[in-house]
């Protein structure tokens, strides 16, 4: 458990309600908080948006075949898995408020970057960095959540990511606005940087400085040397609910114009409700956890995704199958911002290197995920693709049935009912 700083309440909030009682400075203090961090995870998926609403253009300006692009993007995800070793150290060493503010301006930076590149190398080497940095930002912004979760008596964790999920909306529609003012992609880019950096330079006060007993004596730990059993099931869990997003992501719209048959513009109908529905899902998430326990919103959760999975493959048909989409979003919804809470609670490892491992092996099942769909369709068809990966969701109920750290979970964050 961290220990807050609250010395540099006098800083950020007025002298007099200090003079008013603690209680009160409190709750104002944990309002603004939540909301500044809300703002960073925010940050975050607008970057993220912003770079991926204009890869047509920049295709389009530097002449790339669609080989060419797709081994381009893959320099973003080799950043991020070489980063991913060291990234828990630093920020357990530097601390997450300064790696989180120093993460997201970065990751802010390389937008312009990107923009500007006018070869193939350049863009590849803007990629790499920006995979690099978002590791950091990723790592260190979900530890603040992680943090800012422990002050409060309620689930709060859900909301931070259904903010990223929303910012994805929010860059979208300001690709499109940029689209109709004719902007290039570096003009754009570089409004998104000074968004980003208004955002930073309002909410950093409020990032929490917070320190562990146990990250000095455990910063140096190993996963390879001494590996903790929970966090790798954990990541495993997480793993599947990453896997059936990365499919979502890259293969619902595929799935909507080659077995569904949808016309024209309606191909993007399931990409759109599954986004809409996970979205939503991650701001409901922390009201079921309250009300129904962590173990038990993990189980369904594993569930609504076979569910939603199996019910596209039995109904290949537009309405029924938009329905079964927005259900493997809701499903999607509730797996990685409870593992993440999960994860960063651990008693063993610091709540950086906490993260990093689950986030580690996850990611994996991002980047295999779609391909591994691809492979399978080539072989058989893309119905028997997702009938096999939608086996991802009743492994993920089997295995929080069986782990013991959902039954023994203490605390007013993790209580399971």
């Amino acid at each position: 458990m961290p220990l807050i700083d609250y010395t540099f309440l006098s800083k950020i909030l007025p002298k007099a309600k200090i003079k008013k009682g603690y209680k009160k400075v409190k709750k104002s203090y944990l309002i603004r908080v939540r909301v500044a961090t809300s703002l960073f995870f925010f940050g975050m998926g607008f970057c993220f948006a912003t770079w991926a609403s204009r890869i047509p253009d920049i295709k389009s300006m530097l002449q790339l075949s669609e080989a060419e692009l797709g081994t381009l993007l893959f320099a973003l995800p080799v950043g991020q898995l070489i980063a991913m070793p060291i990234s828990g150290k630093i920020v357990t060493k530097y601390g997450s408020r300064k790696i989180s503010i120093l993460g997201l301006l970065s990751y802010a930076i390389c937008l312009p970057l990107l923009g500007a590149a006018k070869s193939e190398w350049q863009l590849g080497s803007g990629l790499f960095l920006f995979g690099f940095v978002s590791n950091f930002c990723t790592i260190a912004v979900n530890t603040q959540g992680v943090y800012t979760q422990q002050l409060y008596d309620k689930p709060i964790m859900g909301s931070f990511h259904g903010s990223w999920s929303l910012a994805g909306f929010f860059g979208a529609l300001v690709g499109i606005m940029m689209l109709g003012f004719e902007l290039s992609p570096l003009e754009h880019f570089s409004i998104a940087l000074i968004f980003v950096i208004l955002l930073i330079s309002s909410n950093y006060k409020y990032i929490i400085n917070a320190k562990s007993n146990q990250e000095e004596t455990k910063s140096n730990y190993s996963f390879f040397k001494n590996p903790d059993k929970t966090l790798l099931w954990l990541g495993v869990i997480c793993f599947c609910g990453m896997a059936s997003e990365g499919i979502m992501f890259d293969w619902s719209g595929v799935y909507f114009k080659e077995i569904i048959k949808a016309p024209g513009a309606l191909a993007v109908l399931g990409y759109t409700t599954f986004m809409v529905s996970m979205a939503s899902g991650r701001f409901l998430s922390d009201f079921l956890v309250h009300k129904y326990g962590i173990k038990k919103v993990l189980m369904v959760s594993g569930i609504i995704i076979s569910a939603g999975l199996y019910s596209a493959i039995l109904f290949p048909y537009l309405i029924p199958c938009t329905i079964a989409f927005m259900v493997v979003g809701f499903g999607v919804s509730n797996v990685v911002p409870i593992i993440f809470n999960v994860a960063g609670n651990n008693q063993k490892v610091p709540t950086g290197i906490a993260l990093t491992i689950v986030s580690s092996i996850s990611f994996i099942g991002f980047l295999i995920g779609p391909p591994l769909i691809g492979f399978i369709a080539e072989l058989t068809s893309l119905k028997y693709s997702f009938a096999i990966i939608g086996i991802f969701g009743i492994f993920i109920t089997v295995m929080v049935s069986r782990l013991k750290i959902f039954t023994r979970a203490k605390g007013k964050l993790i209580e399971d009912k």
